[in-house]
C-alpha cells in the first residue's frame, strides 16, 4: 500500500519561504522517482521539481535557483524548499512517486491529495 502525503502549505507573502514535506509510506523514497507538481487555473498542472532515484534533482526553469528538492531517507520524506516565493507560484502542490522510470514524468503512479500554497500581499 503505497502512499504519499503532503504538508506544509499555507498563505505567505511575496518573498517569503516555505517548506513542503512529502511523507512516503509503503515504499522507500530512494527507490522511487518523486516529483512535485502544481496545479493552477491558468497553467494547469506542471512539473515543478523531481528527485530522481539516484538523487539527481530536476527543476522547472521558472523555479530554478529558488526551489530545492531533497530527500531524507531516515524520515522517508521528500522536501520542497521554496524561497523568494512569487504570486505566480500559488497553486495546489502535489507530491507524486513513480517506479516505472528513474525520473519523473507527467504520468506518475502515486499521487498525494495536495497542499495549497498561496502567495499574496
Amino acid at each position: 500500500q503505497l502512499q504519499v502525503v503532503e504538508s506544509g502549505g499555507g498563505l505567505v507573502r511575496p518573498g517569503d519561504s516555505l517548506r513542503l514535506s512529502c511523507l512516503a509510506s509503503g515504499f522507500a523514497v530512494d527507490d522511487y522517482a518523486i516529483g512535485w507538481f502544481r496545479q493552477t487555473p491558468g497553467k494547469g498542472r506542471e512539473g515543478v521539481t523531481c528527485i530522481q532515484v539516484d538523487g539527481t534533482p530536476d527543476y522547472l526553469q521558472a523555479v530554478y535557483g529558488r526551489f530545492t528538492t531533497s530527500r531524507d531517507t531516515a524520515k522517508n520524506t521528500v522536501y520542497l524548499e521554496m524561497n523568494d516565493l512569487k504570486p505566480e507560484d500559488s497553486g495546489v502542490y502535489y507530491c507524486a512517486a513513480d517506479r516505472k522510470h528513474s525520473f519523473c514524468t507527467s504520468n506518475m503512479d502515486y499521487w498525494g491529495k495536495g497542499t495549497e500554497v498561496t502567495v499574496s500581499s
